[in-house]
């Protein structure tokens, strides 16, 4: 894990949307305590459906209060929010907790255009490193799991992220909290990790420390989040089964909650992941919803559409 611990401009990224930030953070600020580095974090401008009503993420001009650093990526603040609605993403609740500006990407785009936006982005913000981090495991689904409820956002952040290792652009995916956002079980999150370290993508794990529990215990607070809550719960010592989503998922907690898990993004793709190859080529969010929902596989962008207050 050579790249996290030289890396001096981290930018870390949550990939899965709504508190997959939070997790994000918990990255950057081990950098930032250990390795010296000057990190930035980010994540998708897609919001659970409990914060904002409106099926799927944001688009660049839905969003206010933000500045452009490169064609769908924004430098968001403690102000940002989606026009119109007044609602903060979890990127700004980070933004006012920090104090520091946030990355906030339109994950509209499809992973080409993400990854040209990201690459321009990071290159203007002095970036070394690009960090695609997903809570829970879930990024690196088959797609027939039976607890999988939102592959869609995962699968073309971490498509993104394969095309620019293709071009050469240093990146590192990672798994925070396995297990803790109720779809994949943990077992099965170590058995796709397995897949990948037959494939030789394994990159390395580190752990939560007292100092990185404690600011996301803060951003906790901040954030409405479950998902990302869990692991710094089970730093505190809870285990066992906690539900969450209102009752409709359960988590399995252990002291494996507080690992984070890095893997090479090239390996990971062509191995367990593939459902991030599957929606590589996708133009848009809606073409590779149409590619999964090929697949038989259900997203977290149709279960918000059915799900929306005037559906039916």
């Amino acid at each position: 894990m050579r790249e996290l611990v030289t890396a001096k401009r981290p930018l870390v990224l949550g990939i899965g949307g709504g508190g997959d930030v939070v997790g994000a953070l918990g990255v950057a600020e081990h950098c930032r305590l250990f390795h010296g580095a000057n990190p930035i974090v980010g994540g998708v401008s897609w919001e659970r459906s409990a914060v904002d009503p409106e099926p799927g993420p944001r688009r660049s001009a839905e969003i206010e209060n933000a500045l452009e650093i490169a064609p769908g990526v924004l430098a968001a603040s403690g102000e940002t929010v989606i026009r119109d609605r007044d609602i903060p993403f979890a990127e700004s609740r980070v933004a006012g907790l920090l104090g520091v500006q946030t990355v906030l990407v339109d994950v509209t785009l499809g992973p080409r255009a993400l990854a040209d936006g990201i690459e321009a982005a990071a290159r203007s913000m002095g970036c070394d490193l690009i960090v695609f981090l997903d809570v829970g495991g879930d990024a690196l689904a088959h797609g027939d799991e039976q607890g999988l409820g939102s592959p869609l956002c995962d699968a073309v952040m971490l498509a993104a992220a394969d095309l620019l290792a293709e071009r050469e652009v240093p990146v590192l995916g990672a798994v925070f909290g396995t297990g803790c956002d109720g779809e994949l079980t943990p077992a099965e999150v170590l058995e796709r990790l397995a897949e990948v370290g037959i494939a030789g993508g394994l990159a390395g794990a580190i752990g939560l420390t007292p100092e990185v529990a404690a600011l996301l215990e803060q951003a906790v607070d901040s954030v409405p989040t479950e998902a990302s809550a869990q692991a710094v719960a089970a730093f505190r010592g809870v285990s066992g089964t906690v539900p969450i989503r209102d009752g409709r998922r359960t988590v399995r907690l252990s002291p494996l909650a507080t690992v984070t898990f890095f893997f090479l993004v090239p390996a990971a793709v062509r191995s367990a992941a593939r459902l991030a190859l599957a929606v590589r080529d996708a133009a848009d969010l809606d073409e590779a919803n149409a590619i999964l929902r090929s697949l038989d596989v259900r997203t977290e962008l149709d279960w918000e559409t059915q799900h929306r207050p005037d559906a039916g």
